[in-house]
């Protein structure tokens, strides 16, 4: 089937009342940076729908893409037609001739927001419905549930067949809920966590820690990786790497073996406020859930947000551990997060960490190090990168096989 454009509906968007136009805006730049292969085609926001025209180019390619852009009800494959009978006629009989098979069902459903147009839906709906009928015997007219639905859409411009209605990623456009900071670990959770963030329009950069030699490049490139498995729903991503070597080793030599978890997160928290407050982020987004581990019991959770006032969002909290796995099995960052590379929040792991730390002597505890001095040299060593689609960073060969033994 040759279709001429994709024609977007918008979902949330309808809800937004004068800004309407801003969060069209951004879902516009987003699908551009999500169809930027694509040299052909022309894409025209409209309040009511947003027009890709495709001018040759591979349908089936921008369907792909279209489908993980957030913002997006729902989108059709369409055919532009000129507004007479005789056209539309010959262009639904044609798309008919090509999707229908012997036996199978259709009906014709119409939709005007042209109302000065001569027929109305219901006329529409008879008339070409009677004359598919009549020169397609093969197929047999049905109301309710039928094979094919044969969509017409009358408006100002033109009119528009599709017999597809593809349901896209829903949500808002990324960016429209302004810009945060997800601490991602290599774990199931904050994966899934970044996603459902993204959902909900904000544009996220990761932080992630590694401490080498104690975390080895793999483990690193699983971070990136897993990243790249979300690139698909924004485009781009930045991944801000945060050395936490010497934090670690200063912590496990310095503070008591319980408290140990609980100091290294309040470090981990400090970080990542720092470096969002230096790149304008609004907010630190985790993937922590309520009494998953000992670090995310409520008490746990009070002492380390002890060190900033800065919003702390977690998507997942109220998730259990199975509903978290059906999203990454859906966004297909499980395969990825179950692979065996330790990160710094497994090593030096103590066998007994308080799941009820005492906010006074974590706060006691944490004056045996030098808070200020480590913070600086590790925010000295931070890198950051953009990681876009098609980026890979682990490869299955011998070195990876080989460390999973």
């Amino acid at each position: 089937m040759q279709y001429t454009e994709i024609m977007v509906r918008y979902g949330e968007l309808s809800t937004k009342g004068k800004n309407r136009n801003d969060f069209i805006g951004r879902l516009n730049g987003n699908v551009t940076k999500a169809l930027h292969e694509y040299k052909q085609l022309r894409i025209h926001p409209k309040r009511d729908r947003m027009h890709i025209i495709l001018n040759g180019d591979d349908a089936e390619g921008v369907i792909e893409r279209l489908r993980h852009v957030f913002g997006i009800q729902n989108f059709s494959p369409s055919i532009e037609v000129n507004r007479d009978l005789d056209s539309v006629k010959e262009t639904a009989l044609a798309m008919m001739k090509e999707i229908g098979k012997p036996g199978m069902t259709f009906k014709v459903n119409t939709r005007r927001s042209d109302h000065n147009f001569f027929l109305d839906t219901n006329d529409m709906n008879r008339e070409l419905g009677g004359y598919l009928s009549d020169e397609l015997p093969e197929l047999e007219v049905q109301m309710k549930k039928p094979d094919i639905t044969l969509r017409v859409e009358i408006r100002q411009d033109a009119i528009y067949l599709t017999n597809q209605v593809i349901q896209g990623a829903g949500g808002l456009p990324v960016g429209s809920a302004g810009k945060g900071m997800l601490m991602l670990s290599g774990g199931i959770d904050s994966p899934v966590a970044g996603y459902l963030t993204l959902k909900r329009g904000v544009d996220i950069e990761m932080v992630h820690f590694f401490s080498p030699p104690y975390t080895s490049d793999n483990a690193l490139n699983k971070a990136k990786e897993l990243t790249a498995k979300l690139v698909p729903y924004v485009g781009g991503i930045k991944f801000i790497e945060v050395p936490f070597t010497e934090i670690q080793e200063e912590v496990k030599h310095s503070v008591p073996e319980g408290y140990l978890m609980t100091i290294q997160r309040r470090m981990m928290l400090r970080l990542t406020d720092q470096i969002r407050a230096k790149r304008q982020g609004l907010a630190i987004f985790n993937g922590e859930s309520v009494g998953q581990v000992a670090s995310q019991t409520l008490e746990s959770m009070m002492a380390i947000n002890d060190v900033t006032t800065t919003p702390i969002v977690r998507p997942v909290a109220t998730m259990d551990k199975n509903e978290i796995i059906e999203i990454a099995k859906d966004i297909d960052t499980y395969d990825l997060s179950i692979m065996p590379f330790e990160d710094c929040c497994t090593i030096f792991a103590p066998p007994a960490p308080k799941t009820r730390p005492n906010l006074d002597k974590t706060r006691f505890y944490e004056q045996r190090i030098d808070v200020d001095a480590l913070i600086e040299r590790s925010l000295a060593g931070v890198k950051v990168t953009e990681i876009k689609a098609g980026d890979q960073f682990l490869n299955q060969d011998e070195e990876i096989i080989a460390e999973l033994l």
